[in-house]
């Protein structure tokens, strides 16, 4: 799949607007130092209370990444994390029951995702999403992660 396809399938991508969804961070905010995880635990609590707006993706795009990155699957962190606990612990148990990356790891693994779009295989995917959302006049949205920024903020 071309990272056109590859992003309209796994970002937010459609034409509504959004604006800030309770209960759901910031992409950037870090859990242990790793960005998007606690994003993605966002999206597993709010999806099961069905307060998750129905185009954003959980276990798809970049959810499907930290999985990969922690190597633990998708559907046991779902489980692990609708069973309660602090953001810590149930990354604490993807740490048991996968890997525990090492600061260098974190280091690289942060850098790629907050700066993906930018410069990359996925700026094209990323300049056609601000123009369905009506951002193609804003250059300060250069990553996946000023878009959701700008997107839940209503900018």
């Amino acid at each position: 799949m071309t990272p056109l396809l590859v992003a309209h399938s796994l970002q937010i991508g459609s034409s509504q607007s959004h604006m800030k969804v309770p209960g759901l961070r910031h992409s950037a905010e870090q859990v242990g130092g790793i960005v998007f995880f606690g994003r993605m635990l966002d999206k597993i609590r709010l999806h099961a209370q069905g307060k998750l707006p129905p185009d954003y993706k959980h276990g798809a795009g970049t959810d499907t990444r930290v999985c990969r990155f922690l190597q633990v699957e998708y559907p046991a962190i779902v489980k692990r994390t609708l069973e309660g606990g602090t953001d810590e612990e149930i990354l604490e148990w993807c740490f048991e029951h996968g890997r525990r990356p090492n600061e260098e790891d974190i280091l690289m693994f942060n850098a790629f995702l907050t700066k993906r779009g930018w410069r990359d295989s996925f700026t094209e995917a990323l300049e056609q999403m601000k123009r369905e959302r009506g951002f193609q006049n804003r250059t300060d949205i250069q990553t996946f992660f000023d878009f959701h920024k700008a997107d839940e903020e209503g900018d």
